[in-house]
Protein backbone atom coordinates (compact mmCIF):
# COMPACT_ATOMS: atom_id res chain seq x y z
CA UNK A 1 0.00 0.00 0.00
CA UNK A 2 2.81 2.42 0.80
CA UNK A 3 4.17 1.88 -2.71
CA UNK A 4 0.84 2.95 -4.22
CA UNK A 5 0.81 6.08 -2.10
CA UNK A 6 4.30 7.00 -3.28
CA UNK A 7 3.24 6.54 -6.89
CA UNK A 8 0.13 8.62 -6.35
CA UNK A 9 2.14 11.42 -4.79
CA UNK A 10 4.55 11.35 -7.75
CA UNK A 11 1.64 11.66 -10.16
CA UNK A 12 0.36 14.69 -8.25
CA UNK A 13 3.84 16.26 -8.33
CA UNK A 14 4.20 15.71 -12.07
CA UNK A 15 0.72 17.09 -12.65
CA UNK A 16 1.44 20.21 -10.63
CA UNK A 17 4.62 20.83 -12.63
CA UNK A 18 2.64 20.53 -15.85
CA UNK A 19 0.07 22.97 -14.51
CA UNK A 20 2.83 25.42 -13.57
CA UNK A 21 4.32 25.18 -17.06
CA UNK A 22 0.91 25.76 -18.62
CA UNK A 23 0.51 28.91 -16.53
CA UNK A 24 2.61 31.31 -18.54
CA UNK A 25 0.69 34.49 -18.16
CA UNK A 26 -0.62 37.21 -15.97
CA UNK A 27 -1.23 35.48 -12.64
CA UNK A 28 2.46 34.65 -12.09
CA UNK A 29 4.59 37.73 -11.50
CA UNK A 30 8.08 37.71 -12.89
CA UNK A 31 10.86 38.88 -10.59
CA UNK A 32 13.35 41.52 -11.70
CA UNK A 33 16.08 38.85 -11.90
CA UNK A 34 13.90 36.59 -14.06
CA UNK A 35 12.93 39.49 -16.32
CA UNK A 36 16.56 40.60 -16.75
CA UNK A 37 17.80 37.07 -17.47
CA UNK A 38 15.05 36.21 -19.93
CA UNK A 39 15.30 39.62 -21.60
CA UNK A 40 18.93 38.99 -22.46
CA UNK A 41 17.87 35.87 -24.38
CA UNK A 42 15.60 37.88 -26.66
CA UNK A 43 18.54 39.21 -28.69
CA UNK A 44 20.70 36.07 -28.76
CA UNK A 45 20.77 33.55 -31.62
CA UNK A 46 18.34 30.75 -30.86
CA UNK A 47 17.24 32.55 -27.68
CA UNK A 48 20.30 31.34 -25.72
CA UNK A 49 20.21 32.53 -22.14
CA UNK A 50 23.45 33.72 -20.56
CA UNK A 51 25.30 31.81 -17.87
CA UNK A 52 26.52 35.09 -16.33
CA UNK A 53 24.79 38.35 -15.46
CA UNK A 54 25.92 41.79 -16.64
CA UNK A 55 28.30 42.01 -13.66
CA UNK A 56 30.05 38.77 -14.61
CA UNK A 57 28.48 36.73 -11.81
CA UNK A 58 26.92 33.31 -12.47
CA UNK A 59 23.14 33.59 -12.86
CA UNK A 60 21.44 32.21 -9.76
CA UNK A 61 20.42 28.56 -10.07
CA UNK A 62 17.22 29.54 -8.29
CA UNK A 63 16.38 31.99 -11.09
CA UNK A 64 17.19 29.40 -13.76
CA UNK A 65 15.14 26.62 -12.13
CA UNK A 66 12.13 28.86 -11.41
CA UNK A 67 12.03 29.94 -15.07
CA UNK A 68 12.25 26.32 -16.21
CA UNK A 69 9.42 25.30 -13.84
CA UNK A 70 7.21 28.07 -15.19
CA UNK A 71 7.96 27.10 -18.79
CA UNK A 72 9.72 30.40 -19.59
CA UNK A 73 13.06 28.68 -20.28
CA UNK A 74 14.13 25.19 -21.19
CA UNK A 75 17.40 23.31 -20.97
CA UNK A 76 19.16 23.49 -24.33
CA UNK A 77 22.20 21.25 -24.11
CA UNK A 78 24.68 19.82 -21.61
CA UNK A 79 27.80 21.85 -20.96
CA UNK A 80 30.70 19.36 -21.09
CA UNK A 81 33.09 21.79 -19.38
CA UNK A 82 30.73 22.52 -16.49
CA UNK A 83 28.17 19.70 -16.23
CA UNK A 84 26.57 21.30 -13.15
CA UNK A 85 25.63 24.44 -15.16
CA UNK A 86 22.34 24.43 -17.04
CA UNK A 87 22.52 25.98 -20.51
CA UNK A 88 19.04 27.21 -21.43
CA UNK A 89 17.10 29.01 -24.11
CA UNK A 90 14.01 31.15 -23.78
CA UNK A 91 10.71 29.54 -24.82
CA UNK A 92 7.76 31.02 -26.68
CA UNK A 93 5.96 31.17 -23.32
CA UNK A 94 8.90 33.13 -21.91
CA UNK A 95 8.70 35.61 -24.78
CA UNK A 96 4.97 36.05 -24.19
CA UNK A 97 5.46 36.50 -20.45
CA UNK A 98 8.10 39.17 -21.08
CA UNK A 99 5.79 40.95 -23.54
CA UNK A 100 3.00 40.85 -20.93
CA UNK A 101 5.22 42.56 -18.34
CA UNK A 102 6.39 45.32 -20.71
Amino acid sequence: MAEISARESNVVSIGSVRRQRANTGGSVKMTAAQRAWLGRGMTQPGGKLPLFDTSGQKVSERTVQSCIRRGWAEPWFDNPLKPDWTVCKITAAGRRALADTA
